[in-house]
This record gives C-alpha cells, sequence and structure tokens, in this order.
C-alpha cells in the first residue's frame, strides 16, 4: 500500500502516516465494537452455565427412553461428574487468572509498544534492511531471490488467512443470528479464529457450537438446521473458500495446497498443519531461484545471439 501511494506521487512521511493511521484506527474500531459484546456474551454463557447443566441432563434423561443402550443412573453418574469436572475447571480458572496478572500486564504494554515498533520500522524500513544486509555477503543472488519471493507469498498468505477469518466470522455470525442461536458473537469469534489452525481448528469449535444448541433446542429442528448449516460453512470454507483464495494469495494450485497440508502435517502434525502454506511458499520460493541449467536450445539461441553480433 505504502509503495502503491508512493509511485502516486505522494511522500514517503504522508503515505506512511496515512496506512498507519487507517489500519489503527480499523484496528480499535473493530476492537471497541466487538470486544464488549464478546464479553457481555461470554459474561452471560457463565452466569447461565448452571441452567444449561440443569438444561442438559432434562434431555440426556430422556435418552433411556429413546433407547436401552443408556440408563438414567448412568446419566446421573455423568451429570455428576461433568458438575464435579466444571467446578475444578472453575477453580483453576480463578488461580490461572489471578497467576496471570503479570502477563497481562505485559500484554498492555505489548499492545502500547508493538503499534511504536511498527511506525518505526515502516519509517526506517530501507535502513533497517541495510543493515541487516551489511552482515551477509555482497554476492548472495539465490538469497536475494528467496527472500523477495518469500517476502511477496508471506506477505499474501497473512491477507489472505486474514480475508478468510473475516469471511468465515461474518459469515457464521449472521448464520447464528438467523437461526436464533445463543452466544453468536462469541461462537463466530470462534469460529473465524478457528481456520488459523486448518482442520483441527474446526473440529475443536464444532463441540461448543453443537453444545449450545443441544443444550438451547435439544434434538429439535432447530438443532438439525444449526447443524446443517454449521456443516455447509465448514465445507465451503474448506472446499472452495481455501483453495480458491490461498491459490491467488500464494499463487499455487489448489492441488499443490492439499498436498502440503497431507505432507507437513504427516511430518510435523498440528504445527506441520499450522505451517503448511508457509513452508510450501517456501519450497516454492527455492525451486524458482535454484539455478538452473541451460536447456540446448537456450545455447544454441545464445550462441546465435553472439555469432549475429
Amino acid at each position: 500500500i505504502i509503495a502503491r501511494l508512493s509511485n502516486m506521487g505522494m511522500s514517503r512521511w504522508m503515505t506512511i502516516a496515512i496506512t498507519y493511521f487507517v489500519f489503527v484506527s480499523i484496528f480499535f474500531g473493530v476492537l471497541v465494537v466487538l470486544l464488549p459484546l464478546v464479553w457481555q456474551q461470554l459474561t452471560n454463557l457463565f452466569q447461565e452455565l448452571p441452567t444449561m447443566l440443569r438444561k442438559l441432563q432434562h434431555v440426556l434423561l430422556l435418552l433411556p427412553q429413546r433407547s436401552e443402550i443408556f440408563t438414567e443412573q448412568q446419566i446421573r453418574d455423568w451429570m455428576a461428574l461433568a458438575s464435579k469436572e466444571l467446578g475444578s475447571v472453575g477453580q483453576y480458572l480463578l488461580s490461572f487468572s489471578i497467576a496471570q496478572l503479570p502477563n497481562v500486564v505485559g500484554l498492555i504494554i505489548n499492545i502500547v509498544l508493538i503499534p511504536i515498533l511498527v511506525f518505526f520500522f515502516l519509517k526506517d524500513k530501507e535502513a533497517i534492511l541495510g543493515w541487516l544486509a551489511s552482515f551477509l555477503p555482497n554476492r548472495r543472488p539465490l538469497l536475494s531471490a528467496v527472500w523477495g519471493e518469500m517476502n511477496v507469498q508471506v506477505a499474501n498468505y497473512v491477507r489472505g488467512k486474514a480475508v478468510e477469518i473475516v469471511i468465515v466470522g461474518f459469515v457464521s455470525y449472521i448464520a447464528f443470528v438467523v437461526i436464533g442461536l445463543n452466544y453468536p458473537a462469541l461462537l463466530a469469534l470462534a469460529v473465524g479464529l478457528s481456520v488459523v489452525i486448518p482442520y483441527v481448528g474446526a473440529a475443536v469449535v464444532t463441540l461448543p457450537v453443537l453444545l449450545v444448541g443441544f443444550i438451547q433446542w435439544g434434538w429439535g429442528g432447530e438443532f438439525f438446521t444449526l447443524f446443517i448449516v454449521y456443516s455447509v460453512i465448514q465445507a465451503l470454507d474448506g472446499n472452495v473458500l481455501v483453495p480458491l483464495l490461498f491459490s491467488e494469495a500464494v499463487n499455487m494450485h489448489p492441488v499443490a495446497i492439499i498436498v502440503a497440508v497431507l505432507v507437513f502435517g504427516g511430518f510435523w502434525g498440528i504445527w506441520g498443519v499450522f505451517f503448511a502454506i508457509p513452508l510450501a511458499t517456501l519450497v516454492k520460493a527455492i525451486l524458482y531461484a535454484w539455478p538452473r541449467p541451460k536447456s540446448r536450445t537456450e545455447e544454441v539461441n545464445s550462441t546465435d545471439v553472439l555469432v549475429g553480433e
């Protein structure tokens, strides 16, 4: 953005100031609007948790009437165990929150300092990169080519992932509101952020979404509507949005993206899945920048040019 504005004739100081102001305003604007709503719904969730457990127990106690696999005593034992575990989780969260107060202070400091750091990096980018380059050899064609390719591809990947989070979160919020699901902003935020870790994030977030719907409606038509709508959102995200968005963002074929997820996920598990696309862009950048031997046709053409001269 800064480079494009500079090419339009604006000074670098002006382009940096405009870009920085716009992004900081959008970030804090979304934070001011979204954070109170999510916090309110999270507070309501904790306040209504005992009532939700009682509703869940009432719904589960109907299972023995529909199937002989479960007994009423088994359901009561499970609910007693769940209540006990929930109490221990509450105590853990309380002790954890108190112990994490220093980290919260550190997070607040980082929120203040990181925008300042980003501003000075944008302002003195060329000087900083030049200082870092002074420690490298003067002739570094392969490294320069890989760095240039990675700089573009990783930036495209980050932008693509941000767009995916916004699209999935927004569509989920609209769907949850239309269906009438409780805590739509909180659950939509979780669904949107779950795309950061492909497949695994969606699997983890599915449980609370369906659990809230089950407690709210039971085995009713609304619950199955939620299940179908949520499944469609996940299917469209994984099979349509991700291949299309990232094949354009990182200039890779959808098949290459899927293979990268499978290969790096097989090597390094969850972290391999998380970093699959950046690692694939690194491999692609190295392959494209690697010196290739001239083909016979290129050698003949080069000879003809020299002879012609």
